[in-house]
């Protein structure tokens, strides 16, 4: 009996379950035919009741994200500035499965772009010493969605970085850029970010374009645990190495220098009293440096310490400089000649005197020193005494003979010791910035 009763009732529930079911209405699952467009399929996808764009992707351990960066234009304001612009394409690839949707559609990637404020995207921040440039940040450049939930989101960028440079080399130093990209909300057990196909994270466009900035090499790595500003988020680096044009300097500062200092050097071949020519070589040799000397220094940056182009310009103006006192000593050590002469001359007025009382002419009583007979006797002495250089002269030839050999060996040493110095110095600096 109380078997029977038991039996009706468990016939009862399952007729009451089924009728039920009956009753409710049953979902219509969305069909992905041929004639959805790719706005209707990612509506469904993005629906509120089964898409929650606060949640990260589902995943097993932290969500990857792949980033990739393709260089567009470099430039910098001028030669010796240290701020560089650039300006790329980030492009970051990550899974969401909630973005699968099955391949009978006519989309095989769907343009998300106008769906970016639905779809879970990361908070992707940059570090770096400079600034956005205020009209593009960002700007949207593509997102799609594949149909195996793989997601691309390209942004174009423009930064204003603050190069590490080293004045103290310049213009032999290699200005170093840096700036990493970071989670701005999501630790590294959430979220990490690595780069996509290690040989080809960093990539020139074909169209390049540059100005006053020569990229002489870049590397790509993950921030070490000091690299990040908060340590526990995960932190992708960025190292642009740029070098400076040596053939624009050459031909701007240490070229015209050497023409200058070596045509101060002229002087040295010059007869030791030629002062108008001497001096104006010595004089204008002297302005032309300092104005092209002050007029590039306007252009570098202020600094404390000493650099290259201040021992450049020191050593080459002070070559210059002691060409001219050169010539002043030069002259005025031959110059004491003049006061020997006068005496000479004083001299000879009395041996005159002397041959006039000696001898008198019998024919006429005319002054002596007037007479035809001594006419040829008087000259060739004072001849004799004026071409006799006096120990001065000497010392004034002499000087000019030493400084033509001294002036130039000097300034060729510290030629081959400044190029040599600097570029050695400019090499270690690279060797150890890539060891770093």
């Amino acid at each position: 009996m109380n078997f029977s009763k038991l039996l009706y009732v468990s016939i009862l529930c399952v007729s009451i379950l089924k009728y039920s079911e009956s009753v409710q209405p049953k979902e219509v699952p969305f069909k992905f035919e041929n004639g959805k467009s790719d706005k209707h399929i990612l509506d469904h996808l993005l629906n509120t009741d089964i898409y929650d764009k606060r949640l990260l992707p589902p995943s097993y351990g932290p969500s990857i994200v792949n980033v990739s960066v393709v260089l567009f234009t470099l430039s910098s304001p001028d030669e010796s500035s240290l701020k560089y612009d650039i300006e790329f394409l980030l492009q970051q690839e990550w899974y969401d499965s909630r973005l699968k949707y099955p391949n009978q559609t006519a989309f095989s990637v769907l343009n998300g772009i106008h769906h970016q404020g639905d779809i879970w995207l990361p908070d992707t921040n940059f570090h770096m010493h400079g600034d956005f440039k205020p009209s593009q940040r960002p700007i949207r450049f593509t997102l799609n969605v594949y149909n195996d939930g793989r997601v691309e989101y390209t942004t174009r960028r423009h930064l204003m970085l603050v190069c590490e440079g080293s004045m103290k080399i310049f213009p032999f130093d290699q200005p170093l850029c840096t700036f990493s990209m970071e989670s701005i909300s999501y630790e590294k057990s959430d979220l990490k970010y690595v780069w996509k196909e290690d040989n080809f994270v960093l990539i020139k466009s074909p169209n390049l374009k540059t100005s006053n900035a020569y990229l002489e090499r870049n590397r790509t790595y993950e921030c070490a645990s000091t690299g990040s500003w908060r340590g526990n988020y995960s932190c992708l680096q960025v190292e642009l190495i740029f070098s400076r044009d040596r053939t624009f300097y050459f031909a701007t500062i240490f070229i015209p220098g050497l023409i200058l200092v070596t045509s101060s050097f002229i002087t040295f071949f010059l007869e030791w009293d030629a002062v108008p020519a001497r001096t104006i070589i010595g004089v204008t040799t002297m302005l032309n440096y300092f104005t092209t000397s002050n007029s590039f220094r306007r252009t570098l940056p202020d600094v404390a310490n000493l650099t290259a182009m201040n021992v450049w310009d020191g050593v080459c103006m002070c070559f210059v400089f002691a060409s001219f006192i050169e010539f002043v000593i030069v002259n005025c050590t031959g110059r004491r000649n003049v006061k020997s002469n006068i005496s000479s001359n004083a001299g000879s007025c009395s041996i005159s005197k002397k041959i006039t009382k000696e001898f008198k002419c019998p024919e006429c009583a005319q002054n002596v020193c007037s007479h035809s007979l001594l006419i040829d006797v008087l000259p060739k002495v004072n001849e004799k005494i004026a071409t006799k250089p006096s120990d001065q002269v000497h010392l004034a030839m002499r000087i000019d003979t030493v400084a033509r050999l001294t002036f130039p060996s000097a300034f060729v040493m510290f030629l081959a010791f400044f190029f040599f110095y600097y570029s050695a110095n400019a090499n270690n600096r690279a060797i150890s910035v890539n060891t770093n």
